[in-house]
């Protein structure tokens, strides 16, 4: 049984150009690149190489505008903690309901302990931001709007260039989490307006632990690690040469990839899934959503029983519920969502690759409509249903 691996939100599989790419710096290229010698230096040239390709993936204008971080949750802490450490008379913060929770934690703890305002602005039942209520929330105490690029539970995309031109004429500065939208949509950070943003390798075939946060020129910053003098002063700690040269490659094989092919074979799924089961709805904004997500609710069924059966036919996917408290609860995103209760339960998402086949989408359509079929026998809420009942 060859495995199906259709979980790419949350990690990738690490390219093997990109582990070529970070042996060297694993072995003879050792040096630290802050050093002043011939090994130092041999380092410092592959981060200023990786940076110039993770600039271009980004679309900024300027190298020194990219920081590497440890990844996705520290570029997002950074941003945020900045954005108020450089503005000190302004003590709000405006982020979405559906944000990551490296974002809405780090807001959280602002709220509780430093006297910050946060404002949550909700969504539409297909994940679209409140655009009225975006605009209310704002005002003279906003220091940073911080909204995600692209949600990475069910796909859809914020229209972030005229976000950001709404939250600077408040005077406020604008960060984006572009986590999932690296290397599956075209960015173009220095036309779009935005001032920080943050972006992570593993979720593009890079390596787990290195990411990056972009600072457009001339924003206002205060560091969050410090005790240094890397990466310009502005992130202090021995940069990750070999995971950072790893991010380059990474960067560089997904800038301009076409992902038509990933959104056909996605569009595949969901049509079969949908012909052969009934009782299931596409969640997102099906118009404007990123290639590779497919985020489905199947009614009367638990999304965790779904998932171990799927593993034990070789099929990796992920739940859009969460263990909270020992009692199974919908997760954040589709509480905001207003998704029925009886569906939320039964959210699965597959996040499919660069690397994704027909067949393997094929054996999900093979696999899953008799493992939805079982479940719902057995389930008291689903008892009579039939895969045909109720087909979209």
């Amino acid at each position: 049984m060859t495995p199906v691996y259709l979980d790419n939100n949350a990690t990738t599989r690490t390219a093997p150009e990109v582990v070529a790419a970070m042996l060297p710096y694993l072995a003879e290229h050792f040096g630290n690149p802050a050093s002043m010698h011939g090994p130092g230096t041999v380092a410092a040239r592959a981060l200023i190489a990786a940076r110039a390709a993770v600039r271009g993936l980004l679309g900024a204008a300027h190298d020194d505008e990219i920081i590497f971080t440890s990844g996705g949750t520290e570029a997002n802490t950074t941003a945020i903690q900045a954005a108020l450490a450089a503005t000190p008379d302004r003590r709000e913060i405006v982020t979405s309901a559906v944000e990551h929770p490296s974002v809405l934690s780090v807001c959280g703890w602002l709220e509780q302990n430093a006297g910050v305002r946060v404002h949550r602005i909700g969504v539409d039942p297909e994940g679209r931001l409140d655009l009225d209520a975006y605009r209310a929330a704002l005002g003279q105490q906003t220091a940073l709007v911080s909204l995600m690029w692209a949600n990475n539970e069910t796909g859809t995309v914020f229209p972030i260039e005229g976000l950001a031109e709404i939250a600077h004429k408040a005077g406020a500065l604008f960060h984006t989490d572009a986590v999932q939208a690296a290397g599956k949509v075209a960015l173009k950070l220095d036309a779009a307006g935005v001032d920080l943003a943050s972006v992570s390798a593993h979720k593009l075939h890079g390596p787990k632990g290195v990411g990056a946060l972009y600072l457009r020129r001339g924003t206002r910053f205060a560091p969050l690690l410090r005790g240094g003098h890397q990466e310009r002063g502005r992130r202090a700690g021995t940069q990750n040469v070999p995971a950072i040269a790893g991010f380059g490659r990474a960067a560089e094989l997904a800038t301009g990839c076409d992902l038509r092919p990933v959104a056909a074979l996605r569009d595949r799924l969901e049509r079969g899934l949908l012909k052969r089961i009934g009782q299931v709805r596409v969640l997102g904004d099906l118009r404007d959503r990123l290639p590779n997500t497919s985020a489905l609710a199947f009614d009367f069924v638990e999304g965790e029983a779904i998932l171990m059966m799927l593993d034990r036919a070789g099929i990796a996917a992920s739940s859009g519920s969460a263990c909270a408290s020992g009692a199974m609860e919908p997760n954040h995103v589709l509480r905001a969502m207003q998704v029925p209760f009886t569906a939320a339960h039964g959210a699965i998402r597959f996040s499919l690759g660069r690397e994704t086949t027909e067949v393997e989408v094929d054996r999900v359509l093979e696999v899953l409509p008799p493992i939805i079929e079982r479940l719902r026998a057995l389930s008291p809420f689903g008892a009579g249903q039939t895969l045909a009942e109720g087909a979209q």
